[in-house]
């Protein structure tokens, strides 16, 4: 079998399959259009993975992060 070692650039898009997804977003999901502020933009994106998601049969959920600045 053997060990094979490659050596990257420090970034290779190519090699990141959520690269080729956020092509595909920007392609047939939100091209062309034009959005009055970054809110609607990233309401544009979570319908663009929905419907990427539909599309590819895959489950989508959309977990929210929040910022505890108590810590």
């Amino acid at each position: 079998m053997g060990l094979y070692m490659f050596f990257l650039p420090k970034y290779c898009s190519e090699m990141n399959p959520i690269e080729l997804e956020w092509q595909h977003i920007k392609r047939d999901e939100i091209v062309g259009r034009m959005f009055e502020d970054e809110l609607d933009l990233a309401y544009a994106v979570i319908d663009g993975v929905e419907a990427r998601g539909k599309k590819g049969d895959h489950q989508v959920e959309r977990i929210k992060f929040y910022n505890d600045s108590s810590a």
